[in-house]
């Protein structure tokens, strides 16, 4: 039976807009749930009704996940990322989340760092910016998110731990955020500032 419940909620998420989603999600569950159960279920919403459903979201990280994808010819790369992307299309990703570059192997490749040297900034190396403004020209409502997988010796002055020099981790995040806007004009949504394998995660809301 909750194989079921679940298999029913994704193909009906799956036949509506994303607008609609917010609307229904909370009435489709509590109509399965009962529907599915002899119990009487009470809903008790003065404290809130918790966490919100934000979207469905990818992931171009992990060390060059999507690096075969920029190379692809036409019109077969715009025909996936359409399908990625567009609204009402396809996967219609709400959210994507991308690997701030560490000039580090991250599980399957490597991604180049916006700064090599505290001295030095780039923010044309890798395809991590392609790839988010293809991203907003097929949906300009995507939440983009930027986590770094590594960092580079510098950064942690050569602790291999980036987090004792905080003030210098910070402003290399920060960077990133502010090349993201100058060079490419994009909004960055959420910013990761810890490791992404670690077991803690913090993300940070960048109130625009």
């Amino acid at each position: 039976a909750s194989e079921w419940l679940l298999l029913s909620i994704y193909r009906y998420f799956g036949s509506i807009r994303p607008s609609l989603m917010r609307a229904h999600c909370l009435r489709v569950i509590i109509s399965c749930i009962l529907g599915c159960s002899a119990e009487f279920c009470v809903i008790d919403d003065r404290v809130g009704l918790g966490r919100e459903f934000d979207g469905i979201g990818g992931l171009s990280g992990g060390g060059a996940t999507s690096r075969l994808l920029v190379n692809y010819e036409e019109p077969y790369r715009s025909q996936i990322l359409d399908f990625l992307f567009k609204p009402n299309f396809g996967a219609s990703l709400h959210i994507l989340k991308v690997e701030i570059g560490g000039d580090a192997q991250t599980t399957d490749g490597t991604e180049p760092s916006h700064m090599h040297s505290k001295d030095e900034a780039n923010f044309f190396r890798g395809y991590e910016w392609w790839l988010m403004k293809e991203a907003k020209k097929r949906n300009p409502n995507i939440k983009l998110i930027g986590l770094p997988w590594a960092f580079l010796g510098w950064v942690g002055k050569g602790t291999q731990w980036p987090y004792f020099f905080p003030n210098v981790t910070a402003d290399y995040v920060v960077t990133w955020i502010y090349g993201a806007k100058q060079h490419h004009n994009l909004d960055i949504d959420y910013i990761g500032v810890c490791i992404n394998c670690n077991t803690l995660y913090i993300y940070i809301y960048i109130i625009q």
